[in-house]
């Protein structure tokens, strides 16, 4: 589902039909320069292909690298991953006083609540 031109309201409404549906949900919406997108996809598992990584044998080489691990871009190994997007509402309603959204803070810029 996606949605544009929406109130607040409206889509918070919409994201908790189609997450209990699991239903995928895109809003987003553009005022002049400023804009916003929102994507609750549910949860999603995966399979990633990662490059094994093999640890030099001792007395094999001399010199600085001897320590560090290399890749062997010949064996791979696949690794399930689980990524689970949050709703709407819960990422309205976010407490920017606590101590661990201090650090987020930082990193927001001043448009996002220019768009709240």
């Amino acid at each position: 589902v996606c949605l544009t031109c929406c109130s607040r309201d409206v889509m918070v409404k919409i994201d908790q039909i189609c997450h209990k549906n699991s239903v995928k949900f895109f809003t987003g919406d553009v005022f002049g320069y400023h804009g916003y997108m929102f994507a609750d996809l549910g949860e999603h598992e995966f399979v990633e292909e990662k490059t094994k990584v093999t640890k030099v044998s001792p007395g094999v080489e001399d010199g600085p690298d001897t320590k560090k691990a290399k890749l062997d871009s010949s064996e791979t190994t696949m690794v399930k991953k689980r990524v689970v997007f949050c709703q709407l509402k819960e990422a309205l309603a976010v407490d920017w006083s606590g101590e661990k959204a201090k650090t987020a803070l930082k990193r927001t810029t001043p448009d996002y609540f220019l768009l709240q």
